[in-house]
């Protein structure tokens, strides 16, 4: 397969993989062609990753062989009827956006074109997504392999059945804004009993990091991990007690739970 990746749009989630995918050495900007809607955009993802660029989608629909559709749900159709001219079935055509099914696609496509649903997040411009892909029929082994490296590129993949993927956007897609909020919370709180807030930024986000690299690491129930720290009538229990008086725990299953049923409402 060639190597050649185009993207069509380039926005917040667009540029995070992009950039992760140049950072680890996967490709190289000469290997990328991006389409933006606007002169001003263009330059800007040219100057910062060396990539070609174009206000014409239909030129990396014609010169990429794997396409990235990474625009917002509601501009896929019109996207799509732009760029069909120029797709051939031996193209690889990779969608980024909630509420775009694989029916969606086949029903303005054709259901013999090659189609994988996927849905990464934005620490992807640090190497630390969480990516899920979900292939169409006419994904061959070799074609879906490709797809996990450049996924992989920039994080970790899992291979999830399409049903799932409203789970996976609440509990990875939209995540980060949850963990933003919750580094931001932990420095205010710092804040407040006198800490500079650059140093509490930094220790909040290092504790996060920290932790969640010892679930990945360890292999230990959160549960047993978070009882670890917790020693009888010390600091620790008295703020894990006041979090679950204020419904800690709940009010992340339940944001999550919500955010599921959005992405259920998108799906057309």
């Amino acid at each position: 397969m060639s190597k050649k990746i185009g993207f069509v749009g380039c926005g917040n989630m667009g540029s995070s993989m992009v950039g992760g995918i140049i950072k680890s050495g996967f490709l190289n900007g000469d290997n990328i062609i991006i389409s933006t809607k606007t002169e001003a955009s263009s330059k800007k993802l040219e100057g910062q990753f060396g990539v070609a660029v174009t206000l014409d989608s239909r030129v990396v629909a014609r010169e990429a062989e794997t396409i990235i559709l990474a625009v917002k749900p509601f501009m896929y159709k019109q996207v799509i009827d732009e760029i069909k001219s120029e797709l051939t079935r031996d193209k690889l055509i990779i969608t980024v956006a909630a509420g775009i099914s694989i029916d969606n696609m086949e029903e303005w496509l054709g259901n013999d074109f090659k189609i994988i649903r996927t849905m990464p997040n934005t620490p992807a411009l640090v190497g630390q997504a969480m990516s899920a892909v979900c292939p169409n029929k006419n994904i061959s082994k070799e074609e879906l392999d490709y797809c996990f490296k450049i996924f992989e590129s920039f994080g970790e993949c899992v291979q999830l059945d399409e049903k799932d993927f409203h789970g996976f956007i609440a509990l990875c897609g939209s995540s980060p804004a949850y963990v933003f909020m919750f580094i931001e919370a932990m420095a205010d709180g710092a804040v407040k009993l006198g800490i500079p807030r650059a140093k509490a930024y930094k220790m909040a986000a290092q504790s996060v990091l920290g932790s969640a690299k010892m679930v990945l690491e360890t292999e230990i129930h959160p549960g047993e991990l978070k009882d670890m720290v917790c020693s009888p009538a010390g600091t620790t229990i008295d703020a894990v007690v006041e979090l679950e008086k204020l419904g800690f725990r709940n009010s992340v299953i339940q944001a999550i739970d919500k955010c599921a049923e959005k992405s259920k409402s998108m799906q057309k």
